[in-house]
């Protein structure tokens, strides 16, 4: 019998879809990648085709896999990875998504979410599942593609259609589709519905029933780390165990080594993405910030963990990039960024689709103030850069007054890691270091060490505890007078950005 070498992870993300070999070490082996389209079709719509994120999937698979000249006999186990909250219904006979894939950033379902609101406001169901009712998540994408794709509703009724984020429309593909696919999600996707109750881990029939969404479309949930199905037969994964899935943020979590309660991550990304680590209990945020499941390993019990999620990240450097024409390739941003030796008094709060943690106003939107005529294209580009920095820090300052433990050190991953400039100004505004591992692709990896526990291939965290290297770390320089002169003043640009859009302004936008 060929020995089992490797795990396959998959990270269906926000721009692409990644498969990553991983070896018993947790280095990486080979990968493959295709980026996917961004569908825009009004202002604030941001759309997926389901389609194309699958026969992505299985590309980025096959690169792989021929990239390491190995096959499925020598990989003990899938993990899958997603970006949460994108919402993908489909016909369960045919296999054919009834409308795009409905992604995280969109907007569109605002009127939803203040009509489900009423008199009770956007924390009604928080203590039920956590999270404030919010564009952001997937139930009101559900409830907003019944309204408004012809004859959805009758068949939802009908048990003809099945809902799910993007880990579980992978998973039913990949275990055979129409053709006996499983239709499953794990915890830490399902609650991020807003239709998981945060405490049973089961679905809420009275939201569902709010939402007006069949449960009979609604995927069963299950652990973190668990065999769900095997790869189906005419693929190139036929037979192998698919057997971890996390939420892209979760995994990361995960693949961090963030064991302990009061361990924290961020992950610099599209968006940017703050978990620290609550222990066996969904602790309930009085500071704007979101309870969510942060793993569950088979049948061990639950951990939970408070989430801070920043809408724009390194979207605004793609925004720079392609809307602007300011820098030829988002790399080039922190060349730009050092031609000038501070930000000249400039502020970018990027609320392009409103703002998230912690204010959770779906009416922002993005602007540049500070301006003078002695500022330049330099000055803007560290603008740029800085702001996911100060956003950071908000987060951070809500987690201390939640969890009432100050963090003592910042784990690190994401694409935007690579930026020395980003990560020296970052220690200075949190005032603690800030740690990068030797394998940034902690996505990955965090769902990789998911599978691989579930089938024997890792013993469990010490294995993860273990493999974890720090690569780099960067401690705060600034003096704390200074970085404190510097949050003060982008605590004021932000406010400029509030209760922008009414209807004339959207009405403008959407001409």
């Amino acid at each position: 019998m060929t020995e089992k070498k490797y795990v396959l992870a998959i990270d269906q993300g926000t721009t692409s879809s990644r498969a990553i070999l991983f070896s018993h070490e947790g280095r990486i082996v080979s990968t493959g990648q295709l980026e996917h389209e961004q569908i825009f079709p009004k202002a604030g719509w941001v759309e997926h085709d389901p389609m194309e994120i699958w026969q992505n999937v299985r590309k980025a698979v096959a690169e792989a896999l021929s990239g390491a000249e190995v096959n499925r006999h020598e990989i003990a186990a899938v993990g899958i990875t997603n970006q949460r909250e994108t919402t993908v219904v489909w016909d369960k006979n045919t296999g054919e998504p009834i409308y795009n894939a409905i992604v995280w950033q969109d907007t569109r379902t605002d009127a939803i979410c203040k009509e489900l609101a009423g008199d009770e406001g956007p924390d009604k169901y928080k203590t039920r599942c956590g999270l404030p009712l919010a564009t952001y998540f997937a139930g009101p994408k559900v409830k907003w593609i019944l309204d408004n794709v012809p004859g959805a509703r009758e068949k939802a009724e009908a048990g003809d259609l099945l809902m799910g984020t993007t880990d579980c429309w992978t998973l039913w593909n990949m275990t055979g589709g129409p053709n006996g696919g499983v239709h499953a999600t794990d915890v830490t996707n399902a609650s991020r519905t807003m239709l998981m109750d945060i405490n049973t881990l089961e679905w809420r029939e009275d939201i569902c029933a709010d939402m007006g969404i069949p449960m009979s479309m609604l995927p069963e949930i299950k652990s973190s780390s668990e065999v769900y199905g095997y790869g189906r037969k005419n693929g190139l994964l036929i037979d192998t165990p698919i057997s971890g899935i996390l939420g892209d943020q979760q995994a990361a979590t995960f693949g961090q080594a963030c064991f302990e309660k009061g361990m924290a991550k961020n992950t610099y990304g599209t968006g940017c993405f703050m978990l620290i680590n609550t222990g066996n209990e969904a602790v309930v945020s009085e500071n704007g910030l979101l309870t969510t499941v942060c793993y569950k390993i088979g049948d061990q019990e639950t951990v939970y963990a408070l989430e801070g999620s920043i809408a724009v990240a390194g979207s605004l450097v793609q925004w720079l990039r392609d809307n602007l024409g300011m820098i030829e390739k988002s790399e080039d941003i922190e060349d730009l960024a050092q031609s000038v030796k501070d930000n000249g008094g400039v502020y970018f709060v990027p609320a392009f689709s409103g703002l998230f943690a912690p204010y959770w106003k779906s009416d922002a939107r993005g602007a540049i103030v500070g301006l003078t005529r002695f500022n330049n294209r330099g000055h803007i580009a560290r603008a740029v850069l800085e702001s996911t920095a100060y956003q950071t820090r908000e987060v951070l300052d809500a987690m201390n007054a939640d969890s009432g433990v100050a963090l003592t050190e910042l784990k690190v991953d994401g694409g935007m890691t690579n930026d020395e400039l980003l990560m020296q100004f970052q220690a200075d505004m949190l005032g603690v270091p800030v740690v990068r591992p030797e394998v940034a692709e902690t996505t990955a990896l965090g769902a990789a060490y998911a599978a691989g526990i579930a089938v024997g291939f890792w013993k469990g965290e010490e294995d993860v505890v273990a493999n974890w290297k720090e690569g780099n770390r960067w401690e705060p320089k600034m003096d704390e007078e200074e970085s404190s002169r510097k949050y003060r003043l982008w605590k004021k640009a932000v406010t400029r950005t509030f209760e922008w859009v009414d209807d004339d302004v959207v009405a403008e936008n959407e001409d």
